[in-house]
C-alpha cells in the first residue's frame, strides 16, 4: 500500500501510474455469491456444465463483479493520512475487453489522471483503472473512476 502524507503529495502523481495492486482470485463461490446478491443467474456465470460447452469453455465472472472489485483494489492500493472519508463518486467510462474465466487472478493498475479541490477540505480524483488477468493478453476491465476524499491536509 502506498501512503500519501497529504493531498499535495498525491497531486504530484497526476499523469502517472501510482500503484499496481496485489492479485485477487475469482472463484466459482465468489461468482455464485455475486449472482445471489444481484439476481443475475445467467448460465455462463453459474452453470458449469452448460458453460463448458459455451463460448468461453467454462464459467466466467460477471462484468459487474469485476467492476465491483474496484472498491477492494482502491482499499489495498493507497491511503491518504488524515483523510476521514473517501467515496466512490461514479464512473465516466467502463469497458470489459476480455472475459474473466473462473479461477483467474486479477489485479489493477491505477493511474491518476486528474485531481481537483473540493471545498471546504476535499479533492476529487479521476483514476484510470486497468484490471488485468494473470496470463491474459488484454485487460478484463478498463474504467475511469471518480473518487472523492475529505479531510486530509492540503
Amino acid at each position: 500500500m502506498r501512503v500519501f502524507r497529504n493531498y499535495s503529495e498525491l497531486a504530484a502523481c497526476v499523469g502517472q501510474e501510482v500503484v499496481v495492486t496485489g492479485w485477487t482470485e475469482i472463484t466459482q463461490q465468489r461468482i455464485d455469491q455475486f449472482a445471489q446478491a444481484t439476481g443475475d443467474h445467467q448460465w455462463i456465470h453459474v452453470d458449469a456444465a452448460r458453460a463448458a460447452t459455451g463460448p468461453f469453455g467454462g464459467t466466467v465472472a460477471h462484468g459487474f463483479l469485476t467492476l465491483s472489485l474496484l472498491a477492494s483494489f482502491f482499499e489495498q492500493a493507497f491511503a491518504i493520512e488524515g483523510a476521514r472519508m473517501g467515496i466512490n463518486y461514479g464512473l465516466n467510462r467502463v469497458r470489459f475487453p476480455a472475459p474473466v474465466p473462473v479461477g483467474s487472478r486479477l489485479r489493477a493498475r491505477l493511474s491518476l489522471i486528474a485531481m481537483e479541490p473540493l471545498q471546504p477540505d476535499g479533492v476529487q480524483m479521476t483514476w484510470e483503472v486497468v484490471v488485468e488477468r494473470e496470463g491474459g493478453d488484454k485487460p478484463v476491465c478498463v474504467a475511469e473512476s471518480l473518487v472523492r476524499s475529505y479531510g486530509a491536509a492540503p
